[in-house]
Order: structure tokens, then sequence, then C-alpha cells
């Protein structure tokens, strides 16, 4: 979904109905804005809870992997390095 949005003289935008329904946005909502790479900006929500929303992040790669024995290989490690 895409929508031509005009920057106002204070440099403001209006989301269009159709993307704040679409994304369940009403006034009040905090949206995060970062300026991509490819200098694209992108808007999203504002997670109420980072905790929450990055639960899980990268699961994968620690599949199999018991966190007490990874932590006590990564402190082995650093005495090896006095």
């Amino acid at each position: 979904m895409r929508s031509v949005v005009t920057v106002s003289s204070k440099y403001q935008i209006v989301i269009p109905k159709e993307l704040r329904e679409a994304l369940h946005i009403s006034p009040g909502d905090q949206l995060l804005a970062e300026v991509m790479e490819t200098g694209e900006i992108r808007l999203r929500r504002r997670p109420r809870s980072y905790t929450q929303a990055l639960q899980g992040l990268h699961k994968h790669v620690w599949k199999g992997v018991d966190a007490v024995d990874y932590v006590h290989e990564e402190r082995a490690g650093w005495e090896n390095l006095k």
C-alpha cells in the first residue's frame, strides 16, 4: 500500500487514512522514524514494551545452546586474556 504525502511549511506530514486504519494508528500513538541506508524513511509503531517486542529475536541462533554453559565458557576465555 502506497500513498503520496506532502510536507507542510512546518515540516509535518499527515498519515493518510487508509494507512492509519491498516496500522491501527490512533491520536497519541508514538511512531519510530528511521532513515535507511537506501535513503528511505521507515515509520513504525513504537513498542509499548521493548522487552516483549524483542522477545524471541534470533532464537534460532541459540537453539540447542545451554545459556549457563555458554556463559561459563565465555568467562573461562576471559581468564586466558590476562
